[in-house]
């Protein structure tokens, strides 16, 4: 069994994994060469290994991700000095290494202004978009494989062909990371901003494990995107990305109960939404309103604002969310839009009106193992009287991957109807 210390130890690799991974590749990156990407993953991965290896028993380091960052550092160190060509850079790499040192009090705006670079570098034009994302999740979010695939709805064999694409073509075509130019040019903020809205909403209904809230992951995503605005001139874009995920932010202490179990959107207690949060989103939502240009961003950003703004579930302008959503659906045409388009269709409409609507979707590839496609169908079936349809549903959700807190809910759901408890329920849905 392990001690207090020991699980502590491991607790802290594992948040400085998703905290820290991303910036230590960055710099990793910037030192030794984007031709060494790959380099710089195995050596950060080596140095969390090393860490939960000697933590749980020697203690846990003063500057826990300094140590990270020296012990990946020294670890390429070795690794390039098996390789006699390098010689030259190796010894140009230890110089530079000592300068760095020298100015520890820098190195965490530099840390930024790398993960920054990193990103841009993995957003070049010369990407498929698809590998653009696929990449920045991988190396400065530190995203794995299968978790991408998730986010994406894709294969994992896919995207790891993208993620290999990628890196062969930064080699071939020597794109570099340049932390002195990390600015954000406007033919790459498309992918970035796609990144940040990925990296968030995998925080914010995690696709797999016991925790269906991923904070850390949605805080990083905040960071990014206020970094973003930093960085560079203001953009409406990124403001109205901003404003969604600060007020869908400001819901995430009622989504979950104190047991880890679902808290739907019309049962969460609103006097836990953060108001600074709330406010700080509306803020960026006004501000996303100059210029002429209506994203993706802008429309969701409206509808979490209505939800955010609203005294109740009851209160909520299902009418007017149905509105943007159709709106969104025409900018952005997903099946995961045209289900959250669904559900509002039947809120505002009536449940008949929310299956027509999933009767159009339901061939979709990507919808035949997302549990929450059929979850809604379930709640439907069971509005309009048909228990045994809806039983069904809900054991076709079942038979698919989804969180463990999802799950205890999609059970309870069918354990009520087996007995006889056809009330109706929310949505298991959070829009």
């Amino acid at each position: 069994m392990e001690s207090n210390g020991q699980q502590d130890a491991h607790l802290l690799v594992a948040h400085l994994f998703r905290h820290q991974a991303g910036r230590i590749v960055a710099t990793m990156t910037r030192l030794f060469g984007s031709r060494y990407v790959d380099l710089a993953q195995d050596v950060v991965q080596d140095a969390l290994v090393k860490a939960l290896q000697q933590w749980p028993f020697k203690g846990i380091p003063e500057n826990p991700a300094g140590w990270l960052t020296l012990v990946a550092k020294n670890r390429a160190l070795d690794l390039l000095r098996r390789d006699s060509s390098l010689k030259l850079k190796v010894a140009e790499l230890e110089r530079s290494l000592t300068q760095s040192s020298s100015g520890a009090d820098n190195s965490n705006e530099a840390e930024i202004d790398d993960q920054l670079a990193l990103i841009l570098m993995c957003s070049h034009p010369a990407l498929a978009i698809e590998c653009q994302v696929a990449l920045t999740l991988r190396l400065a979010c530190g995203f794995s494989t299968a978790e991408i695939a998730r986010a994406f709805l894709t294969p994992e064999t896919t995207i790891a062909q993208r993620l290999v694409r990628a890196k062969r073509q930064i080699r071939e075509l020597s794109i570099v990371i340049d932390a002195a130019n990390a600015k954000l040019v406007p033919e790459r903020i498309d992918s970035v901003l796609r990144v940040i809205y990925l990296l968030f909403n995998e925080g914010y209904g995690a696709t797999s494990g016991k925790d269906l809230v991923r904070a850390d992951m949605c805080g990083e995503a905040i960071r990014l995107c206020t970094l973003l605005l930093n960085h560079g001139p203001p953009s409406p874009a990124v403001h109205a990305l901003l404003a969604l995920m600060l007020l869908q932010a400001a819901r995430l202490p009622a989504r979950t109960q104190e047991d880890g179990t679902l808290a739907l959107l019309a049962e969460q207690d609103r006097s836990m939404w953060d108001q600074r949060l709330i406010a700080g989103g509306l803020r960026h939502l006004e501000w996303s309103a100059a210029g002429d240009i209506l994203t993706v961003y802008h429309l969701q950003a409206e509808i979490a604002a209505i939800h955010a703004t609203a005294k109740s579930d009851l209160d909520t302008d299902w009418a007017g969310i149905a509105v943007l959503y159709e709106q969104l659906y025409q900018l952005e045409p997903t099946p995961i839009v045209a289900l959250n388009r669904a559900i509002a269709r039947s809120r505002s409409e009536g449940p008949l009106a929310g299956l027509r609507a999933l009767e159009e979707i339901e061939s979709h590839p990507a919808l035949r193992q997302y549990h929450l496609f059929s979850a809604v169908g379930a709640e439907l079936w069971k509005q309009i009287g048909n228990p045994q349809r809806a039983a069904d549903a809900y054991r076709t959700a079942l038979s698919c991957p989804c969180t463990e807190p999802e799950r205890r809910f999609l059970e309870l759901q069918l354990q009520m109807i087996e007995t006889g408890d056809t009330g109706i329920s929310p949505f298991p849905l959070d829009q």
